[in-house]
């Protein structure tokens, strides 16, 4: 591991070598290359630097004890080697996990889609809550979100709901969100006070640039049509909303929340561009079913991840165990506690991997 962590550092100063070469300051591209890297390899040097120096003081402290020395000060070295002793073990797990193979989306602005599935108007409904539960959360992690598209039942649900959160690292906390959402309430069109179970799914997928994913003009058909709202019915006279076939593949991406046809056609290859990426995605990880899959699950959507029990207020997360008593502030956008559940959960899986 340290061979690994001064391999790591050499390269970190080397990089503050190049971005200090005038060639790379007026070289945009590489300048952005070598600042990204270095962003990436900054937690981890910073934290080997530390350790070096814990590591330093406690060989010192070590050296001091074994010296003769009044119980005063003999007590303070000892307190000392102690809490160095606690430090370098902290930052010892702490690089481990640094070390461990990273998710090359995970600093990516993702494109999230939501749909009701079982259960029509009240799986709809849960979907628009679901919409609201993820974009609280944005707004508490400081990330923007911009909706792109939706499409609303006569109840004010979502039977389908597109949009974005653009934040640094909002793939890497989201991503383990794909999957089916179950919730079991009373739903309000429910007369006899039974309890209903109905799911809506969820896909989380990384925003995918344009050098990723090249869709050629001859491969795609656009059509145009007037947006509409609850019930089909017509809110604005003009074409202004985009839907995109990518005639290789068959799969097809609609906008009509922008405010022209311009704008909805570019938010339409935007999703398009995910979805592609997301399949080829999913198509080479089933190269490799037979390995051992994730504890956090595979992203499908069809999975069922998540139960949210209403007439309990629990939330469970079938995948790691995990049940909260907290659902009021879980539909407020409070999932902190479950997305770094899953977090440690599939670094805890990747590090038995790697010891394997």
């Amino acid at each position: 591991m340290l061979d690994r962590l001064q391999a790591l550092a050499d390269r970190y100063e080397k990089l503050s070598e190049l971005l200090c070469d005038p060639d790379v300051a007026s070289d945009p591209k590489r300048l952005r290359e070598y600042s990204k890297e270095q962003s990436d390899l900054q937690e981890a040097y910073e934290a080997f630097t530390e350790y070096k120096q814990v590591s330093e003081q406690l060989d010192d402290a070590k050296i001091m004890q074994g010296e003769k020395l009044d119980d005063e000060m003999r007590e303070m070295v000892k307190m000392e080697i102690d809490e160095l002793s606690a430090r370098k073990e902290e930052l010892d797990d702490k690089i481990r996990i640094l070390l461990l193979p990273k998710d090359p989306n995970d600093d990516k602005n993702v494109i999230v889609e939501i749909r009701g599935a079982a259960g029509g108007d009240e799986a709809a409904l849960f979907a628009y809550e679901l919409y609201r539960m993820y974009t609280k959360f944005a707004d508490a992690q400081g990330w923007r979100t911009e909706l792109m598209d939706f499409n609303e039942n006569d109840l004010g649900g979502f039977k389908e709901v597109i949009f974005m959160i653009n934040g640094k690292g909002a793939y890497s906390k989201l991503k383990f969100e794909s999957g089916a959402h179950r919730v079991q309430r009373i739903p309000v069109t429910e007369s006899g006070g039974r309890i209903h179970t109905s799911t809506s799914t969820v896909s989380v997928m990384p925003e995918v640039e344009e050098v990723e994913i090249e869709i050629l003009d001859k491969d795609i058909r656009i059509d145009t049509f007037c947006s509409s709202g609850a019930g089909g019915q017509s809110v604005n006279t003009t074409k202004s909303a985009v839907r995109v076939l990518h005639v290789p593949t068959g799969i097809m991406a609609t906008c009509q929340d922008g405010k022209s046809q311009n704008e909805n056609k570019a938010k339409a290859l935007q999703v398009l561009r995910a979805r592609i990426y997301d399949i080829r995605r999913q198509e080479e990880e089933a190269k490799y079913a037979g390995e051992r899959k994730s504890k956090v699950g595979t992203g499908d959507r069809s999975e069922r991840i998540r139960t949210y029990n209403f007439p309990q207020s629990r939330v469970t997360d079938h995948r790691i165990g995990l049940t909260l008593h907290k659902l009021d502030s879980v539909m407020n956008g409070d999932i902190a506690e479950i997305v770094s559940s899953l977090t440690i959960a599939e670094q805890a899986d990747l590090m038995e991997r790697e010891l394997n």
